[in-house]
């Protein structure tokens, strides 16, 4: 069976800053980290490893420096690595991100069984990049998995919801996103982190993937960011005062004034 993990390197949300001429995160100087998401993905692709056998390859796109990310993720136990990196890839909204992420997945050598994603990367949370890349690939795609299961015919996964889960049998291949509750991701060990250091990563641009180049980078995002601020806050602040009950029936009609219930 091979799996890809496709992983993003994001800034540790505690220290990150906006850049408020560009619109975009201030990555330098800021320690960057595997998106949190991303790793429960990796330990469920460790997992099927584990009982059924295979072989796991993780993805990342992002600037030379998400190899460290790649590198963490081989530490832990997966098999291969690539690196998409290119300075036309740059300013990549969701949608491009996701057309030039499936030009990699066309591009390797053994099918693919199954893609696994974080439910959402931290520093953009669209939660759009694998449903695009499902879309692109032509494969079937379930979110919030907690839970998958080898079948004679592809997976059953169980999708998390509000009040509960579904489970879904897909064949494959097949996309999942994967949420926090199913797993946490194993330590690395020292033989893996010796080997993961040394390990040669191929880095994939615009002359491997041979994209389209209307569809890649900023010029060709459908979408921009215009504007980014933080909303006022507004504190119509009103203590109530008597008796419990009477504070309850007031507060709900108070409620029901504003439209609230």
């Amino acid at each position: 069976m091979n799996i890809v993990v496709c992983i993003k390197q994001v800034p540790d949300s505690d220290k990150v800053t906006i850049d408020r001429e560009t619109n975009r995160l201030n990555r330098a100087g800021v320690p960057s980290i595997i998106n949190p998401f991303d790793e429960n993905a990796l330990e469920m692709a460790l997992q099927l490893k584990d009982k059924h056998g295979g072989k796991i390859t993780v993805i990342s796109m992002g600037p030379p420096q998400a190899e460290e990310a790649l590198r963490t993720a081989l530490s832990h136990g997966a098999d291969e690595a690539i690196l998409i990196s290119d300075r036309k890839f740059g300013g990549a909204d969701t949608w491009a991100t996701s057309y030039t992420i499936t030009l990699a997945l066309k591009k390797l050598t053994d099918p693919v069984d199954l893609i696994l994603f974080g439910k959402q990367a931290i520093d953009g949370d669209t939660a759009q990049v694998g449903p695009g890349v499902a879309h692109f690939y032509g494969v079937p795609m379930i979110t919030y998995a907690k839970a998958c299961e080898v079948t004679d015919k592809g997976f059953r996964v169980q999708q998390v919801t509000d009040h509960g889960y579904n489970v879904w049998d897909v064949e494959k291949p097949a996309a999942l996103t994967v949420v926090k509750e199913a797993n946490s991701l194993r330590m690395p060990s020292l033989k893996k982190k010796m080997a993961a250091k040394k390990a040669e990563i191929p880095v994939w641009g615009v002359e491997q993937l041979q994209p389209d180049e209307t569809k890649i980078g900023l010029n060709g995002s459908p979408t921009k960011v215009n504007k980014v601020f933080a909303p006022p806050v507004k504190l119509n602040k009103e203590i109530l005062s008597g008796e419990p009950a009477d504070m309850v029936k007031e507060l709900i009609f108070k409620l029901r004034e504003k439209k609230v219930l």
